[in-house]
């Protein structure tokens, strides 16, 4: 595909280091410092140009392009630049990162002719906000085409090593010792394990109260949110959205006054120096179910969530900005939901690789994969026999009429069913090719 990228930061460097590897990629910026940065380690074209120019797409102008990303950290430069680039090229998809929510999306999709806008502020508020209803897991992940729920769980210290089989639940992959793998059949869950579960909810459920002993907490009502800009106060609108209690706490007293306004007095929002280990006693913290570190700094988010944890609250979540602080937050106990920018990358990269018959998810720092392909009305594999791909480091299944079976050996398959894929990120491009091609 021929690809061009709008912007140089974060997000565009890390698609543009994904997708250089068998597409043609450029990336525009009026920025050289990022220009340079970008061809010293990408084998990629650096542009340089003013994205709301006309001028600058000229050099496109008799070439197609397959997709234009808009991900500069300025909404209405991404907005004007799209619009300008549809003008001048011809462009087959276009994605937008946006920070603003937008409730009629609809509107500005078909208005802009966009096919994606991306919302990484609100993509990071649902991944805290699903775990509201598994206060035991550590990750939910949901998908359009089944009622089952991709669940990760850490299995306590104290666990016993056991084998867990259950109807219509699978376990889809392991990370042990900071080593991850899809385990070929019902693998025995040891200590510490971090457990992928796919699955109904009430199945799902069960199993994580089973591996998870050491968080007490059965019902998440009262929360704190460590920082006070954009991030923590779209989290602290969808907690407050499902009924919560909210404590905000912030450094700043301009941020405090914002946060207030923002949240309509619905929360507290507390003006506090973050370096005060006090304030949890001062301000009863450690009555909290669950606290939130939602600052840009993994670092700060690290300490404060091990400080929470020294109070004795239930569950702990770090928002984690920099894939390099994954692990760690991981090896100490955290539960870590996607920042922003992280958010923005992963959802990007899985709208590339979905359509309306495939849908692909990362998982596990993008460890892992998953793939899901639909037999829908019409579909030449109805009634057909069909042959899964036998990989080492993938495990397959089929849902029909949402029960789930193994798909080891040839089977065949009826309208509505759901091909199932989990991978190893590694064998991702072959797993694509099979159920692509079949």
């Amino acid at each position: 595909m021929n690809i061009i990228i709008a912007g140089a930061g974060k997000v565009g460097f890390n698609l543009a280091k994904t997708l250089s590897i068998g597409h043609n990629v450029t990336i525009i910026d009026k920025n050289p410092d990022a220009l340079y940065r970008i061809q010293e380690s990408l084998d990629i074209l650096p542009l340089k140009g003013d994205l709301e120019e006309s001028k600058t797409y000229d050099y496109f102008k008799e070439t197609p392009i397959d997709l234009f990303i808009a991900v500069t950290n300025e909404d209405n430069v991404n907005l004007i630049s799209t619009m300008i680039a549809d003008s001048v090229l011809h462009i087959e998809r276009t994605f937008v990162r946006l920070q603003k929510h937008f409730k009629d999306v609809f509107i500005i999709k078909e208005k802009l002719g966009v096919d994606e806008i991306i919302f990484p502020l609100r993509l990071a508020s649902k991944g805290v906000a699903s775990l509201l209803h598994y206060p035991k897991a550590n990750n939910i992940k949901l998908f359009k085409y089944t009622k089952h729920k991709l669940v990760s769980v850490r299995a306590s210290q104290d666990f016993a090593p056991t084998q867990i089989e259950r109807d219509n639940l699978l376990i889809v992959g392991i990370e042990r010792e900071k080593e991850f793998f899809v385990p070929q059949t019902d693998e025995m869950i040891e200590p510490d394990d971090l457990v992928y579960l796919f699955g109904l909810e009430e199945e799902a459920r069960a199993v994580c109260n089973l591996l998870e002993r050491s968080v007490t907490v059965e019902e998440i009502k009262r929360c704190v949110i460590f920082g006070g800009g954009e991030l923590a106060i779209s989290i602290a609108k969808a907690l407050l959205e499902m009924g919560c209690e909210i404590k905000l706490i912030e450094k700043e007293i301009e941020a405090c006054e914002r946060a207030d306004i923002e949240l309509g007095g619905k929360a507290t929002v507390i003006n506090a120096k973050y370096n005060s280990h006090d304030i949890f006693e001062e301000e009863n913290l450690s009555a909290a179910d669950m606290f939130i570190a939602a600052s840009g700094n993994d670092e700060f988010n690290i300490i404060k969530c091990l400080e929470a944890k020294e109070q004795g609250i239930g569950k702990i979540v770090a928002i984690n900005n920099d894939m390099e602080y994954y692990n760690l937050m991981h090896s100490l106990g955290i539960v870590v939901v996607r920042g922003p920018k992280i958010s923005a990358y992963n959802k990007i990269l899985e709208e590339i690789s979905s359509t309306g018959v495939v849908v692909q998810k990362w998982f596990c720092g993008s460890k892992a994969t998953v793939f899901m392909r639909k037999i829908f009305p019409g579909s030449k594999l109805i009634n057909k026999y069909i042959k899964p791909i036998k990989i080492e480091g993938t495990r397959l299944c089929y849902i029909r009429d949402e029960q789930l079976y193994l798909f080891n050996d040839k089977t065949v398959l009826f309208e509505n069913d759901v091909i199932v894929v989990f991978a190893v990120a590694e064998k991702s491009a072959k797993i694509k090719q099979w159920i692509y091609g079949l």
